[in-house]
């Protein structure tokens, strides 16, 4: 049990540096897609930007709004949070409660509360432009976990293996045989972590940066820490179920959520609503009927 213990509060520990240094890369990387240059400034290369970041939201003052129910509102962000770190117990290590039998099962029941924790942060701030970015959160989280789990479904039924494991796929170019697979299961990872093109619940020229916009200090670096946990996450799962788990494929990934970011705007939301139960619900049950009639 302690052995377990120890495993995870360095797995934890390892998933909070990579996500420092993942926000500093997505700086860096927008800064080349705009033609500019990102923090160089901290330390060599900027390498100790994000933790002067982290110092100084964490040291900023938290505002309470004057309306809101101020205990649920702390709480939001630091469910949220506990949350998105719970979810790295998928990771496989195999050790001890880390080796899953069902681990994308657990994968998606603990993902699903994420929802609960976005629309926390708009309702219990009592403010109109949160509220309003929660009620989008609500509708497009939801509507794009089924879309995941039906997308990622037909790949799991030919493998016969709900496990996360780098075992799990059978070629390195295992993505190209659920090629459309592989495309709806990205667009619906993009919905599902509020991520530009579909960032609706954090729309800055519409709701003045939704949901969180009443947070400030700890509560905005603790929400924003459970976003790139929950991408990181997402881009490991995506790479062992469709590339077998190799690490190129991860950094790949990784940066297809930033270059996205940078390079396409923002489109209308109902036709997000459309594009998952017009194009892939139909798309995803056939390929599903596909495979299970050919296995």
């Amino acid at each position: 049990m302690i052995d377990c213990l120890v495993v995870y509060v360095c797995l934890i520990l390892m998933v909070m540096l990579g996500v420092a240094y993942f926000t500093l890369l997505e700086r860096k990387v927008l800064g080349y897609v705009q033609l500019r240059k990102g923090p160089n400034k901290v330390g060599v290369w900027g390498l100790l930007q994000p933790f002067s970041d982290a110092l100084k939201l964490f040291t900023s003052e938290f505002n309470f709004p004057v309306y809101s129910n101020w205990l649920l509102f702390v709480m939001s962000p630091l469910v949220g949070f506990l949350f998105s770190l719970v979810l790295w117990m998928v990771f496989p290590i195999g050790v001890g409660w880390f080796d899953f039998l069902y681990g994308l099962l657990f994968f998606f029941c603990v993902s699903s509360f994420g929802v609960y924790f976005v629309v926390g942060s708009g309702w219990f701030s009592n403010s109109k432009y949160a509220l309003l970015g929660g009620y989008r959160a609500v509708a497009q989280m939801i509507s794009y976990e089924v879309g995941m789990i039906l997308v990622i479904l037909p790949v799991v039924f030919y493998e016969s293996c709900y496990l996360l494991w780098v075992e799990v796929g059978y070629s390195w170019f295992y993505g190209l045989g659920f090629i459309f697979s592989f495309l709806m299961w990205m667009v619906c990872c993009l919905a599902e972590t509020n991520r530009s093109p579909y960032d609706f619940a954090e729309a800055e020229s519409e709701l003045v940066s939704g949901f969180n916009v009443e947070y400030s200090g700890g509560g905005f670096a603790l929400i924003f820490l459970s976003e790139y946990s929950s991408i990181m996450l997402i881009s490991m799962v995506s790479c062992i179920y469709f590339f077998s788990g190799v690490y190129l494929f991860y950094c790949v990934l990784i940066v297809f959520f930033l270059w996205v970011r940078g390079s396409l705007p923002r489109v209308r939301y109902d036709k997000l609503m459309m594009m998952v139960w017009s194009v892939f619900l139909p798309c995803s049950l056939n390929l599903l009927l596909y495979v299970v009639g050919n296995i």
